[in-house]
């Protein structure tokens, strides 16, 4: 799909604007070409609204690469729709959350339909709130997922859970082949533990040493970014953090 440096932005940075012909030409106005949708964008549940967003961004130029993140749980029905827009659009991702209390069977069901439809899931890591934050947790998803299922280190939510186990260039190095996907966001945090976006590279993420990392095992997934502060003016932060990540 991509190199680390051949990046996209995620449709939640401009979440306060609900038209896709908007968003799709703010990606444009910030220097990219590709975004991955969320579901502030995108109805996935409803086909008949499917061709409608995608139409959106590929009139503007904008290549959709994943969409997410979406919450896995075994309804098939409702799932498949999700793959449905995935391969109408194109993508051959999905950025996904599992729950501790379905997982058992919602990575079974959504490994069938990863196979039908020839398209992988990256499990999100979302801090140490949120089940699959934690590295052994994901080691242990992947494991019963197999080679379908990997995983998208979301760098902020990944430092989030804390400097032992969150380094995201150790978990390149952990997962390896099995990266699928990069939410690159920044982190700082105060004395509490709240954290704070930032522009990318400007806080506590090492994005040399980060990309590197991803070079070194050959990364082609989704990588995007997502800076979530200044929703309602978006643009000016991501175009710094466009130019952060294209001079790292």
């Amino acid at each position: 799909m991509a190199s680390p440096r051949e990046f996209g932005v995620q449709s939640f940075c401009f979440r306060n604007f609900k038209d896709n012909d908007d968003v799709a030409a703010k990606v444009k106005e910030i220097g990219l070409s590709s975004i991955e949708v969320c579901a502030v964008h995108a109805d996935f549940n409803d086909p008949a609204a499917h061709d409608g967003v995608i139409a959106s961004y590929k009139n503007a130029g904008v290549d959709i690469v994943s969409i997410g993140v979406q919450t896995f749980t075994g309804n098939e029905a409702v799932e498949r729709n999700w793959f449905e827009f995935a391969k109408k659009a194109g993508a051959k991702y999905i950025s996904a959350h599992f729950n501790v209390d379905t997982f058992d069977k919602a990575v079974p069901a959504a490994v069938k339909l990863c196979d039908e439809y020839d398209i992988k899931i990256g499990i999100h890591c979302h801090g140490g709130y949120r089940f699959g934050g934690s590295p052994d947790v994901i080691d242990h998803l992947l494991k019963i997922g197999g080679p379908r299922i990997g995983v998208n280190i979301d760098t902020a939510w990944c430092m989030q859970i804390g400097p032992r186990q969150g380094q995201p260039v150790e978990w390149v190095k952990r997962f390896g082949e099995r990266v699928y996907g990069v939410h690159y966001k920044d982190f700082v945090f105060d004395k509490s533990a709240k954290w704070e976006d930032v522009i990318v590279g400007t806080g506590n993420l090492d994005l040399p040493a980060f990309i590197a990392a991803l070079e070194e095992i050959g990364f082609d997934g989704y990588p995007v970014i997502e800076y979530e502060a200044n929703p309602e003016n978006p643009v000016p932060a991501l175009k710094e953090c466009v130019s952060s990540m294209r001079s790292a």
